[in-house]
């Protein structure tokens, strides 16, 4: 498994990891419903999906479900889309959850058969930053989430192989 790397500056989080796969399929990966549903989350989360339309100014719908059973309706705007180079989109929860919102930035490095994808993630204030990170691990959850894709990943290229 390759290292995740993490850096926290102020109201920014930014996780990179190089995965072993190249950028078409990780891109895939991360914009496909079939794809996203079967690693999206933390570890022990599991997710459905509401409805995707990756393109700029379209939107996912999907519920994240807690290993204890808790639902978190989840909503991404999608604001700039450059297939297999960048996602850019607004997270925030659905209506009638907690107004946790949030921007990001995903970047797909193509590096031949390998693709460092980061996740630039900004939050309103350090304050929301350091309450979220109390309440949901969100710097955690991002290091398992890529974790997670890059073990997807590993899965995938071996039935496709």
């Amino acid at each position: 498994m390759t290292a995740t790397t993490t850096e926290i500056k102020g109201k920014e989080v930014i996780i990179s990891r190089v995965l072993n796969a190249p950028a078409a399929l990780v891109w895939d990966v991360w914009t496909k419903p079939e794809h996203v549903i079967k690693w999206w989350g933390p570890n022990g989360f599991t997710t459905t999906d509401k409805g995707m339309t990756v393109k700029t100014g379209g939107e996912w719908r999907f519920t994240m479900h807690g290993p204890d059973g808790t639902d978190y309706p989840n909503r991404i705007v999608f604001l700039e889309v450059v297939p297999q180079e960048k996602l850019m989109y607004q997270h925030s929860g659905d209506v009638d959850t907690e107004p946790v919102s949030f921007h990001v930035t995903i970047t797909f490095e193509n590096l031949g058969n390998k693709t460092k994808l980061t996740m630039h993630s900004v939050f309103a204030s350090v304050e929301v930053l350091q309450r979220l990170n109390e309440t949901h691990h969100v710097i955690e959850g991002g290091e398992q989430h890529l974790g997670r894709l890059e073990e997807y990943l590993t899965t995938t290229q071996k039935q496709l192989a």
